[in-house]
């Protein structure tokens, strides 16, 4: 018998292994993050927690189409987002018909995260991602598993040299494949819900059960799976975020695993690290947007302009670059000096102070304490 070249090629496949030596302390140490995350999320207010969602969905949902390639509207994401988690949308755009789609399947995954993950509801999730039921301008098989185009290949390189990083599965094994894998997904294991929610990307990505959209429905698989380890229906930190950011790593650990066997220890520690980042960054934002709310409980009575509100959120909600007169008068569309009064009185109030950086122009910040 030849050497399996392909992970699903192994005769105890999808059996998969780890040392749990090397992921033991990774993982108390994420769910220990991931417990004061939830805590901090608790504590706030509905309105905020909702607040801090749209952010943190609008995000994910952007991300895991651009890791593909993929740039959707994010006034128009926002827009939905926004409508489904009951915001009012005044003043938003109305969000197209795509996008709508895009964003019922997130809803879907994370508000139904407990209900069972079934053929039907994959399919769904794939009409609405291919409504035309084209790729581009190549017809595709629509809410079933693929059908044809053997072997399903990932490539890259010009004609003539190409690079194969993976071949899936061939079609005719996709019913077994995939009836094996939800009712691994719907079946309560003793397995840590982090760790099956990284075991099932690897999983479901490498059977590669789609003609196109496999990367895409293998992320909203994976916050399925986080939404039921939080027990929470919202998200409060993307992974597809992380996941952009270090798409390159993530490709490259995807085409390592599957082609070296079953032991996906390096996979968890990527997944887990990814994880750890993804909570860092949203506990950094709950913080700030503590703060924030705090800062205009201590001044709900001192009395500010449109344009001074308008910066100061700006600046809570992470303003790049410096505050100057000159950038005030540009982004609030009035003269230097009209920008220099607004700042001089948030000044006297104690809304903003000299960073104390020094040099030609004064810049301000944030006077927190």
């Amino acid at each position: 018998m030849t050497h399996p070249i392909w992970i699903w090629q192994y005769e105890q496949w999808p059996h998969f292994c780890w040392n749990d030596s090397n992921i033991i302390t990774l993982l108390a140490r994420v769910r220990q993050k991931q417990g004061q995350l939830l805590g901090l999320m608790s504590s706030m207010g509905f309105d905020t927690q909702n607040l801090n969602a749209l952010e943190v969905m609008t995000e994910d949902v952007l991300h895991n189409a651009e890791i593909e390639g993929q740039l959707l509207n994010p006034n128009h994401v926002r827009s939905s987002v926004a409508r489904h988690l009951g915001i009012d949308t005044a003043g938003m755009p109305e969000a197209d018909h795509y996008t709508e789609g895009v964003v019922e399947v997130m809803m879907d995954a994370v508000k139904n995260a407990g209900a069972p993950l079934t053929e039907k509801r994959l399919f769904n999730w794939h009409a609405a991602l291919f409504p035309t039921g084209r790729s581009g301008m190549t017809t595709i098989t629509v809410a079933a598993w693929r059908k044809e185009s053997e072997p399903m290949q990932i490539v890259s390189g010009a004609i003539g040299k190409e690079q194969v990083h993976y071949e899936a599965p061939p079609s005719e094994c996709l019913p077994k494949e995939m009836e094996q894998f939800l009712q691994w997904i719907n079946t309560e294991q003793s397995i840590d819900p982090v760790l099956k929610a990284a075991i099932a990307h690897l999983w479901f990505v490498n059977i590669h059960p789609f003609d196109d959209g496999n990367g895409r429905l293998t992320r909203t698989i994976t916050d399925m799976l986080l939404a039921r380890a939080d027990g929470m229906s919202h998200r409060f930190y993307s992974m597809s975020s992380v996941i952009l950011r270090n798409k390159k790593e993530y490709y490259e650990i995807l085409e390592y695993i599957g082609k070296h066997g079953l032991d996906i220890t390096p996979w968890l520690i990527w997944f887990l690290e990814t994880l750890e980042d993804a909570i860092t960054t949203a506990h950094a934002r709950v913080q700030r947007i503590l703060k924030k709310t705090l800062f205009w409980q201590k001044h709900v009575s001192t009395p500010l302009n449109e344009r001074q509100v308008k910066i100061i959120n700006r600046m809570w909600d992470g303003m790049e670059g410096k505050l100057n007169t000159s950038k005030w008068a540009k982004m609030t569309h009035t003269s230097t000096a009209t920008a220099l009064r607004d700042i001089q009185d948030l000044v006297q109030k104690g809304l903003l102070c000299d960073s104390g950086e020094g040099g030609r122009n004064t810049n301000y910040i944030l006077q927190e304490e």
